[in-house]
């Protein structure tokens, strides 16, 4: 097994976490900038909370860590079974999965944790109360972007939970040009990356749902991680949407809305 560092070191991340004094895994994001700025109430003492999309376990960690009764973790581990366009290269899939390596992030960084975090290996689309009983509130990170039916995968979500914490990819020129239109820019091009709304677009999805938006949905940049490297700027990045996109994020952060919502009553 080794080290808990030689472990880290053994795959790529996307979450950083500090698993240890000293033991911080190189993730592509940082979310520790800004988990105070997500509207997840400061206590879940007593809560039965679900983490959809969990991938290396930030978010189901920090719930557990803020006195949540059980917390229940989902991913799908198997990269085949993502949602991915047609004609997708079998080496980009190989590309894409091997940043989640089966899962062994979670795992590694739960033992060293010392969690109790139930991860189980199923889609959103496939979330059953039968099974899995009910939550009093869902955290739903970065996924929405990766899914065809972001609409249906959110439908799954309410029929199971109480409360719905969002934070999500966003279109930034589209919320810049469009403040109150819903409107969302298509992907679907060789990988798992579809949808991107603007905030009011983000906002309808959800109330599509079913669920009803208790507050206002907000801008936040999540910062850039140690395993993820700073481009560079000149005019060739500059001339392209991509390239302009990355460095923003390589600056300012991801650019995601985060809301809150209930399901009605």
């Amino acid at each position: 097994m080794g080290t808990v560092s030689e472990q880290v070191d053994s795959i790529d991340w996307y979450h950083t976490l500090e698993l240890r004094p000293g033991v911080v895994t190189p993730g592509w994001l940082d979310h520790r900038a800004i988990v105070d700025k997500v509207p997840l109430p400061a206590s879940l003492e007593g809560m039965r909370c679900l983490d959809v999309g969990t991938f290396n376990g930030f978010w189901a960690f920090e719930m557990e860590r803020r006195g949540a009764a059980d917390v229940v973790a989902v991913d799908v581990l198997d990269p085949r079974k993502w949602d991915w366009p047609v004609r997708s290269e079998p080496a980009a899939v190989e590309a894409i999965g091997r940043r989640l390596a089966g899962g062994r992030g979670f795992e590694i960084a739960r033992e060293a944790l010392g969690s109790r975090v139930n991860r189980i290996d199923s889609t959103v689309y496939e979330l059953d109360g039968r099974e899995l009983g009910h939550f009093d509130l869902a955290y739903v990170g970065s996924l929405l972007v990766h899914l065809r039916d972001p609409v249906l995968a959110l439908e799954r979500i309410r029929r199971i939970s109480s409360t719905l914490v969002l934070v999500d990819g966003v279109d930034l020129p589209q919320t810049l040009r469009h403040p109150l239109l819903p409107v969302a820019r298509l992907d679907g091009q060789g990988r798992p990356w579809w949808w991107y709304p603007n905030l009011a677009g983000l906002a309808r999805l959800v109330e599509a749902s079913g669920f009803v938006v208790a507050r206002r949905p907000r801008l936040l940049f999540v910062p850039s991680g140690p395993g993820r490297s700073t481009p560079r700027v000149d005019a060739l990045a500059l001339r392209s949407r991509e390239g302009r996109a990355e460095l923003l994020a390589g600056r300012l952060g991801d650019p995601h809305g985060m809301l809150l919502a209930h399901r009605e009553k």
